[in-house]
């Protein structure tokens, strides 16, 4: 089944759409993380009606301050239908703000399955359809080509999982070597975002990785796309962590935030000075 290629004229393409708002707003991805800690440290019952009154304060709060919004799918399934309704409404809100959103689902399957998973987080007209969705490519980057297709179809985008910074993931990424795993990912999307202008094919790269991208002969800078580096504030990557992991990729890179500026709220000008912060400390 091809990619909805009518959608295409809908919005421009995602990489040009990232990079005017990374133009006007900076490069902070802030990551909308309602875990139950969260909900009870802003007072809120750790139901569908917490989750909603969370998520749209975040967007209240910050959604003018950061490039993107990545709400964590998982935490919104755990409350089963409903949650996923929250996640409906946040996103739908978002996009009437024109706030960009990254569906943080990582999803990965193969044939008809992947085309599904596409659809839903990537399809126009779908409930959960967000500005674009992280992957996992460990059945091959190949097994992606479904999501790949159709987010260019429809002007969205995609963040591929290549070198995080848990360590259970050093026993599958950095295998190989100089011929890692990693490396192998990183070259497949640059070879998606070749000869275009910024890609719609990202990828996703730990921010407290160390030197692992030099070491493992990755070119973060010929990807031609964008890099979401999550681990800023709470897991400890900052300014000097960012410049160690990515080097010339700097401009491509996506630093995302959760827990540090979440944990300001539940006020919306608290949020949003703690956001605005941590913009400023990593321009």
């Amino acid at each position: 089944m091809p990619p909805e290629a009518p959608a295409a004229a809908l919005r421009a393409p995602f990489g040009e759409r990232l990079a005017a708002a990374r133009a006007a707003r900076g490069s902070l991805c802030v990551g909308i993380d309602p875990h139950p800690g969260l909900l009870a440290g802003w007072g809120l019952d750790d139901s569908p009606e917490g989750l909603e009154r969370f998520s749209l304060t975040v967007l209240e709060a910050v959604g003018a301050v950061a490039v993107a919004l990545k709400p964590q799918v998982a935490l919104y399934e755990r409350h089963g239908s409903r949650g996923l309704a929250v996640l409906e409404t946040l996103l739908a809100r978002a996009a009437d703000a024109s706030v960009l959103t990254i569906a943080d689902a990582k999803r990965g399957d193969i044939g008809s399955t992947m085309l599904a998973y596409a659809e839903a987080w990537l399809g126009e007209g779908r409930p959960l359809a967000a500005d674009a969705v992280t992957l996992n490519p460990y059945l091959g980057f190949e097994s992606l080509r479904p999501a790949i297709d159709l987010a260019a179809a429809t002007g969205r985008g995609v963040f591929v999982l290549a070198l995080t910074s848990n360590p259970e993931g050093r026993s599958v990424q950095h295998v190989g070597g100089d011929e890692s795993v990693a490396r192998s990912i990183a070259l497949a999307a640059a070879a998606e975002n070749a000869g275009a202008g910024p890609g719609h094919v990202g990828l996703v790269v730990g921010a407290t990785i160390g030197d692992a991208a030099r070491h493992l002969g990755l070119d973060l800078g010929s990807l031609n796309g964008p890099i979401l580096a999550p681990g800023v504030g709470a897991q400890g990557a900052g300014t000097v962590e960012l410049r160690a992991a990515f080097g010339n990729a700097l401009p491509f890179v996506l630093p995302t935030s959760s827990r540090a500026i979440l944990a300001a709220g539940p006020h919306p000008a608290d949020l949003r000075a703690a956001a605005e912060r941590t913009r400023d400390e990593l321009a």
